[in-house]
């Protein structure tokens, strides 16, 4: 008969590939309305909060949600990249990440973030 700690191992491990296997990676697609000075954001999955912190730069700034998974900043001079962006997800947690967005995006591209939602 198998242990309580084999049990719980097992259990362990089951759980962690199926957090591992499932869910959707959060994607950045730039909005046709972006520019140097602005950038329109589009997730593929639903956030709370997207901010954005420039190269060598300290602060997050904030975005603004325009629409369902459209997040919008304008800012008064060209944004240096590259970018990155951290994010609320809705079922819990900040995710952070470095460098997502290259200081030369364009319209159209989309960027992977690497991580996975449920």
């Amino acid at each position: 008969m198998a242990s309580l700690s084999s049990l719980m191992l097992v259990t362990a491990v089951a759980a962690l590939l199926v957090i591992g296997s499932s869910g959707t990676e959060v994607t950045f697609k730039i909005g046709e309305s972006s520019t140097t000075s602005t950038l329109e954001l589009i997730t593929n999955v639903a956030i709370s909060e997207v901010e954005i912190k420039e190269k060598g730069g300290s602060d997050w700034r904030g975005l603004k949600e325009s629409s369902a998974n459209t997040w919008k900043i304008k800012s008064d001079a060209p944004l240096k990249g590259p970018l990155s962006v951290r994010f609320l997800v809705k079922n819990g947690g900040y995710r952070v990440v470095d460098d997502v967005i290259p200081e030369t995006f364009k319209a159209g591209s989309v960027y992977k973030s690497g991580i996975q939602v449920q």
